[in-house]
């Protein structure tokens, strides 16, 4: 047998005859995680409305899905690797579609949070999984990462998709069939999944240990929750120790990574530069897109007062972006290079953010529709060019620990993007002047949030309401103007730094052997 027909044997072998139908599953359930971080944005004025939250209780409505998400994917990810992927993506699936019902007919404030975390719970169980299957279904390079553009366009796009499916179904439902929509896909996944997925995990994985995922979980949000807290109520003792208490378990995750036989994560990973580069860029790039998608959610319903499915179709040009530069960011890190893509589309990202800081209740849609399609289209691009460098960094056995990585970066950036632009915000907003006369009560709902700014407004005489809600817009569109602010130098500098960080950083050319 000749080299040429040898070669040609191999391609046949590596190649999974129903790959391409197996990643439709991937991304189906990928996109309902993606959909499920944001689709909550234009809910908020309904579930403020029924629930009556607080302003920090509302804040961890938004993000406490992402950040038990992000505590527990590195732990999830090491477990798919030693249970199986495809075993923890169907529990994982079933589990997201049962407790999809208890947030949707959550009746308190409380329970609604403890229902988003149950939720980040089972999708921390789902998106390590659908990564590391195509780390092992695609074996050819480029194949792999047309897979991985894909994966990731559904992946941003999910994040802008989430307002449009959001505002069709509250147009026509209530707030809870933003949740229940999951059922269905849930369903279809699940049975599909069953027959087209291959089983994987690592031959020699060792024991789970349970120390770490503890660590992982608790360092995570113990230090997002301290950021949080001290960006909206100032630095205070009680934030000290929490923050000192993360910071003490994910030290001691990381010296306990070293120095067990089998790590839930590898941390020598971290000494690549490329490697820490790209986890990085795919943490910061997320987290611009998310803070400008959930707060422009509000800012287009309470200061434009548009129907929450106008608000939705005016978002959809960063889903078109992001789709488009997702399904391009292979050819296009290999023609020009991982650094140029990726610094480039940092760079665009920050300039979406750049264009809201000139944002107001006049800005028309055209504007917005623009600067949403930059930002989707640098954030395609960054963030599925990071994916693929972290996925093509580790030997297939891995796959499930490294690609939880990209997704803790993924939602911890979600996160964090809710947490401290949406830090900035509030703190800006609660400063507003609102008239002498109103009552103690209402004027303290008032400056909680614009949503309850909106609600009290609706029971006061015309004389009151009228400069309370316009004192209340002014001051919500200057706290989402300084947040676009903050948010765009940050992506700037992680632009620059990027450019560095990669030199020199390719993405695989020949075929793989399995």
């Amino acid at each position: 047998m000749t080299s040429t027909d040898s070669r040609t044997e191999s391609v046949h072998e590596v190649r999974h005859p129903g790959r391409w139908l197996a990643l439709a599953v991937l991304v189906l359930a990928v996109l309902l995680v993606a959909v499920d971080a944001t689709v909550l944005g234009l809910a908020t004025p309904f579930l403020s409305e029924d629930l009556k939250p607080s302003g920090p209780q509302l804040l961890w409505i938004g993000d406490v899905y992402s950040f038990v998400i992000a505590g527990l994917l590195v732990s999830m990810g090491s477990l798919g690797d030693r249970i199986g992927r495809k075993r923890l993506l169907l529990c994982g699936a079933v589990a997201f579609g049962a407790v999809s019902v208890l947030n949707a007919y959550a009746s308190s404030p409380e329970m609604m949070i403890a229902a988003r975390a149950l939720l980040g719970v089972a999708g921390a169980t789902l998106m390590p999984s659908t990564l590391a299957l195509i780390r092992n279904i695609f074996h050819d390079p480029r194949e792999r990462s047309l897979a991985v553009g894909i994966w990731g366009a559904a992946a941003s796009a999910g994040a802008a998709v989430g307002p449009v499916v959001g505002g069709f179904l509250l147009e026509n439902f209530w707030w809870g069939s933003v949740f229940l929509i999951n059922l269905p896909v849930m369903a279809v996944l699940v049975l599909v999944g069953v027959k087209l997925l291959p089983e994987s995990r690592d031959p020699n994985p060792g024991p789970w240990d349970l120390v770490s995922v503890l660590l992982s979980l608790v360092g995570m949000v113990a230090i997002v929750y301290a950021v949080k807290e001290a960006a909206v109520n100032g630095f205070g003792l009680e934030i000290a120790v929490v923050a000192a208490v993360g910071v003490l378990a994910l030290v001691w995750f990381v010296r306990r990574q070293l120095t067990l036989e089998s790590p839930l994560l590898d941390m020598r990973l971290f000494h690549h530069r490329g490697f820490s580069g790209a986890v990085l860029a795919d943490l910061l790039t997320i987290l611009g897109l998310s803070g400008l998608v959930f707060f422009l959610s509000q800012f287009l319903q309470l200061v434009q007062v548009r129907s929450p499915l106008e608000a939705g179709l005016i978002e959809l040009p960063a889903a078109v972006g992001a789709v488009g530069a997702g399904l391009a960011a292979g050819y296009v890190a290999r023609r020009a290079s991982v650094r140029s893509a990726v610094a480039t589309g940092l760079a665009a990202v920050g300039a979406a953010l750049a264009a809201c800081m000139a944002i107001s209740a006049d800005t028309g849609v055209v504007a917005l529709g623009i600067a949403l399609f930059v930002g989707g289209l640098g954030a395609g691009l960054a963030f599925t060019v990071t994916a693929d460098v972290i996925l093509s960094s580790v030997p297939k056995e891995q796959a499930g620990a490294a690609s939880a990585v990209s997704e803790t970066a993924y939602e911890l950036g979600a996160a964090l993007g809710i947490a401290l632009l949406g830090s900035v915000v509030t703190g800006i907003y609660r400063g507003f002047t609102a008239p002498a006369d109103l009552p103690a009560g209402v004027s303290d709902a008032a400056h909680d949030s614009l949503g309850g700014a909106v609600e009290v407004a609706a029971r006061l005489p015309a004389e009151q309401a009228a400069p309370m809600l316009s004192a209340a817009r002014e001051a919500f569109t200057d706290g989402f103007q300084t947040a676009a602010a903050v948010g765009s130098a940050v992506l700037f500098a992680t632009a620059v730094a990027a450019w560095f960080l990669l030199r020199g950083q390719r993405l695989e050319e020949g075929l793989e052997h399995p």
